[in-house]
């Protein structure tokens, strides 16, 4: 694939699974957002994807109007052109945004503002989620509950694809990391064996860090 005369994709073959949150990892400039938009059908020639069914969450997206969480949460149902409160209310809850549902969207944090544009992905209700760093701007705290919420939704039967910098998170909720390196997937593992892979990709060094760190609240029931 070719963007502006510059080649950003080559050589892809990626099958997405339902049961299965895949995180697509690597350096900047990697491709990864690139892939992402095309599996969402959103880049030149590229077969549209029925909204109601695949739900795209851009990196970076914001909403710039004076909406209430509750109103941009419920944008995710215009795909189905109804205003259903049930699926919204249900993703304002699954964000951790319900008791935020009445303030600005302008006018909370940006790691708050983020978690209602995913709730906006979740008031769809689709079957196939896309999502380009669906963690960026968030606390530690608030990351690790999203992608609990994304692997729990992933063996809830959907498909979960996430672009994801934080490598710790990808290997501990992911079931498989999908390596990129110059427009190319240079590794597609389950996630607890990606550490190799991602190390190499990155060029670090991988192995045993004594320093004390921060644990999820679900480490004694982490998936890996």
């Amino acid at each position: 694939m070719t963007l502006t005369r510059h080649p950003v994709l080559q050589d892809i073959a990626l099958e997405l699974r339902s049961g299965e949150l895949v995180a697509v990892c690597g350096p900047n400039g990697a491709g990864k957002t690139t892939l992402l938009r095309a599996i969402a059908g959103l880049l030149p020639g590229a077969r549209p994807r029925d909204p109601r069914r695949v739900a795209y969450l851009a990196q970076n997206a914001r909403c710039a109007w004076g909406l209430t969480v509750e109103q941009v949460a419920g944008l995710g149902r215009i795909p189905h052109r109804d205003a259903a409160e049930a699926p919204v209310t249900r993703a304002l809850q699954s964000c951790g945004m319900l008791q935020l549902r009445d303030r600005r969207v302008d006018r909370i944090s940006g790691g708050e503002a983020r978690r209602a544009m995913l709730a906006r992905a979740f008031a769809t209700e689709p079957e196939v989620f896309l999502l380009d760093e669906p963690t960026a701007d968030l606390d530690p705290a608030a990351a690790q509950a999203i992608m609990r919420l994304l692997r729990q939704t992933a063996e809830a039967g959907r498909t979960v694809a996430v672009v994801q910098h934080a490598v710790d998170l990808a290997i501990r909720y992911a079931h498989r990391i999908v390596v990129m390196q110059a427009g190319r997937i240079v590794a597609d593992l389950p996630a607890a064996n990606a550490l190799p892979a991602l190390a190499n990709a990155f060029g670090l060094p991988f192995g045993i860090d004594p320093q004390p760190r921060l644990l999820p609240n679900d480490d004694r029931d982490a998936p890996h």
